[in-house]
């Protein structure tokens, strides 16, 4: 197992069961993700610094006009892309196995959890993971404390309520919000 096979595996949505020789590889990667997460978290660094140890992370040099405040938690690290201008606030989650793609120009707020994994709805195999993608489009603004769940693309220029929870789809230009998010408002992108 190597980790081309690993990501090969969960990109294609395939199940993770509990125990297997997968399982065990996804610890020994959400252990090296903790490492440089905790170097990451433990002190203050310079932009260039941060990107540095973002890229390390991720496997992928991000672009010189990337920011993220920390603290920034992973569990994997190595399916997350970020395009161009994205900037990650404090206190952020993302569990990537299934894959977090975030497009040029994202804004995500203050203690936003990104989660591509489910685990099986029987108890007998409780264990057993379900990754799925989260892919946010351009210029998305997702505001504090939002969790988005595994499968959800959010479509360009939308924006996500501070504190709604989104379970499906949603389009682009459009204000989402709420538990779960519905849209609220429809952006007239004419007059902005």
């Amino acid at each position: 197992m190597d980790l081309c096979d690993f990501l090969e595996h969960l990109n294609c949505g395939k199940a993770v069961i509990g125990g297997s020789e997968l399982h065990q590889f996804m610890h020994k990667v959400s252990n090296e993700a903790m490492k440089i997460t905790a170097k990451l978290n433990a002190c203050y660094h310079e932009p260039e610094e941060i990107r540095a140890l973002f890229s390390e992370l991720t496997g992928k040099q991000v672009d010189s006009s990337f920011k993220l405040f920390p603290p920034f938690y992973s569990d994997c690290g190595k399916n997350i892309t970020v395009g161009k201008n994205v900037f990650i606030n404090s206190g952020c989650s993302f569990q990537d196995q299934g894959g977090i793609t975030i497009g040029d120009g994202a804004l995500i707020g203050h203690n936003v959890v990104l989660a591509t994994l489910n685990h099986d709805f029987l108890p007998q195999k409780r264990s057993t993971l379900h990754p799925a993608p989260i892919v946010i489009g351009e210029n998305v603004w997702i505001g504090a404390n939002v969790t988005i769940v595994p499968g959800v693309t959010i479509g360009n220029g939308s924006i996500i309520a501070a504190g709604a929870v989104v379970t499906k789809d949603v389009p682009e230009n459009v204000v989402a919000g709420g538990v779960p998010a519905k849209i609220i408002k429809v952006l007239d992108m004419e007059e902005m």
